[in-house]
């Protein structure tokens, strides 16, 4: 990591797993994932105090603030983090040089990436400094500072203490504060840099708009003493209540604990063990709805242990895969889905996502397509998108950024890629819209590839067994007899529960649009497969009814007719989510008249106006929900 004192402090944000896994070859690491230090389970439902609003800003682009030029600790005039009133340090001694004034700065609002918030920040890549002051108490238990989501290195600074680094733009992270916060005003700082290097995770080349800066609110949350830092209820494979509860605190070894689901007339009482762990099975009650898409059916659950207590709202399914179908609560499913990325409808989106901002997607994806599934590409969404789709009743595939060029043969990136995926599940394995954590994007094929990958196999498998493993592959193609054929060639599909596939035929290749249907498609491993993307772009508005090129209308509605057509005759195929709902921000998409930095490939333009094929796949899905 690039400053923040990052050899001495080390990367404070990692798990014990992804830290021992760093020193290890990949081909080893796949031990089961060791606890965090803290989880911070449905935060977001704890007393907590938003920091959501105006937050001072610096930009920092040769990282001066976290280091001198040469080598050493930044410079007295430089630090941002430092409690200092500049102003007032600098009137009192006229020779006292600082570079900086944190309390004098511009203000923008977080969360919010800063790419909207200025126009020269629209292209900045680099280290941004945040600081806003906080009036609180000290309180009678713990506090915790958590930010949601920071892209893609954070420091954090407490009243000038150094709380710990983060890596990773997607998932939630705190540190404890009890033992600095005075009455009165406190001071937060981040540190938050945006560069990406060749062992990041993504590494530097993305289709995508990185939107650096903190894009999830950052609160203060008040615990007990000793409090449930996990709890985690489902069914289990045989439909039983499950339960996993962790205790964080000096009296988390043999506490007493209960779970109450009032609606279902459930209570499950235990003790925990000397770890402060307890896990517990229960009967499932005969009056219990399972959750589907068609009833998305949620129950109050509370967790109590000594002072602490915990509600959230849960649903109760099962899923598995039986030959070549996806059982959800024992029936066959088929998955009527699209792709999304975490941006907001409008013509600036900053990656503000509120419950308004999620509804208008989602709802638009479940009423507007008929979808009874959406993948959140191609990291993990926010809180709100997650416990919306338990809400609505769209069944979700959940990935972290394992996409494209990933450096696969070095633990650095194979240890990020594992505290990834472990915070992502941690934070939403109470959500019972997920169906699927997916482990790659588009990834090319290679020994360290493929054991990199399978590590995380294994670290999925040990976290949550209630759920299905995947990964979006590519498939290789070749003539056999003169028909064009897609093969499930991929060494990683027999490892998954489900496979599934990007697929651009007739968009990155030549093929005629009408020969699309034409394509045979073979697999030799018997389980299902979901495309996982296709797709073509077009830009509203611009229509070629004669020659039907590319960009337009017409192209990309008949592209989705012809894909669909093909998809029918797979025996194997299960699923559906097409790439993409809405147009994008992406800055390698430089075409002066149709692309102008946005991937054109949404069904909605990125101001959230139809193109003809939304009506296609509208119309497709109407017809398989009937079926």
């Amino acid at each position: 990591m690039t400053g923040f004192n990052a050899t001495r402090r080390g990367y404070l944000g990692l798990s014990a797993g992804a830290v021992a896994a760093s020193a290890l070859p990949v081909k080893a690491a796949a031990e089961t994932p060791a606890a965090p230090p803290l989880t911070l389970v449905a935060a977001d439902r704890r007393d907590l105090s938003d920091l959501s609003g105006q937050w001072r800003w610096s930009v920092d682009p040769y990282r001066d603030g976290a280091e001198g030029f040469h080598g050493a600790e930044a410079g007295l005039g430089h630090r941002r983090y430092d409690e200092v009133n500049v102003e007032q340090v600098m009137r009192a001694n006229p020779r006292v040089l600082y570079e900086y004034d944190m309390d004098q700065a511009p203000e923008s609002p977080l969360p919010g990436a800063w790419l909207a918030a200025e126009p020269e920040l629209r292209h900045y890549q680099g280290l941004m400094w945040y600081r806003r002051g906080v009036e609180t108490t000290r309180g009678s238990g713990r506090t915790f500072i958590r930010v949601g989501a920071a892209e893609y290195q954070t420091g954090v600074w407490f009243n000038g203490t150094h709380l710990g680094d983060h890596e990773g733009g997607f998932t939630p992270f705190a540190f404890e504060v009890t033992h600095l916060i005075k009455d009165g005003l406190n001071h937060v700082t981040l540190g938050v840099d945006s560069l990406h290097k060749d062992d990041s995770v993504p590494p530097p080349i993305t289709d995508w708009e990185t939107y650096g800066g903190v894009t999830r609110a950052v609160t203060l949350v008040r615990t007990a003493h000793t409090f449930i830092d996990d709890a985690w209820i489902r069914l289990d494979k045989q439909g039983r209540v499950a339960v996993t509860v962790h205790l964080n605190g000096p009296a988390a070894a043999n506490a007493a604990v209960r779970v109450d689901i009032k609606a279902l007339n459930l209570a499950l009482n235990g003790q925990t063990d000397a770890a402060g762990r307890w896990t517990a099975t229960a009967p499932a009650p005969r009056r219990l709805q399972r959750w589907s898409p068609e009833r998305p059916t949620l129950y109050d659950v509370a967790f109590t242990a000594g002072e602490d207590r915990l509600t959230d709202r849960i649903g109760f399914r099962t899923l598995e895969v039986r030959g070549e179908d996806i059982l959800l609560n024992g029936q066959s499913v088929f998955l009527r889905g699209i792709c999304l990325h975490e941006e907001e409808i409008g013509a600036n989106p900053a990656r503000i996502i509120t419950e308004e901002t999620a509804r208008a997607l989602l709802v638009e994806a479940k009423e507007g397509l008929n979808c009874n599934f959406v993948r959140l590409a191609h990291y993990p969404h926010s809180e709100v998108m997650t416990r919306l789709c338990d809400e609505l009743g769209l069944i979700v595939w959940s990935e972290i950024p394992v996409y494209w060029r990933v450096a696969f043969d070095n633990p650095k990136s194979l240890a990020t890629a594992r505290n990834m995926l472990a915070e992502n599940i941690r934070r939403d394995r109470n959500r019972c819209s997920i169906a699927l954590w997916s482990v790659g994007n588009e990834t090319p094929v290679s020994p360290p590839r493929n054991a990199f990958l399978r590590a995380l196999i294994a670290d999925v498998r040990a976290l949550d067994d209630s759920r299905l493993v995947t990964a979006a592959l590519l498939f290789g193609r070749s003539d056999v007899d003169g028909v064009p054929t897609q093969h499930a060639d991929d060494p990683l599909a027999a490892d998954l529960d489900v496979m599934a596939v990007n697929t651009y035929n007739g968009w990155y290749s030549e093929d005629p649009l009408s020969r699309l249907p034409d394509i045979r498609w073979t697999s030799e491993i018997h389980k299902p497969l979901i495309f996982s993307e296709f797709g073509a772009d077009a830009k509203i508005g611009f229509h070629d009814t004669e020659t039907m090129r590319k960009f337009s209308e017409e192209f990309q509605a008949e592209y989705f007719r012809q894909t669909l057509a093909m998809a029918d005759r797979i025996p194997f195929l299960r699923g559906l989510s097409p790439w993409i709902l809405k147009d994008f921000r992406s800055p390698r998409r430089q075409h002066p008249v149709f692309q102008q930095g946005w991937n054109r490939k949404g069904l909605i333009s990125e101001t959230g106006e139809r193109k003809q094929a939304f009506a296609v796949l509208a119309d497709h899905y109407r017809r398989k929900a009937r079926a």
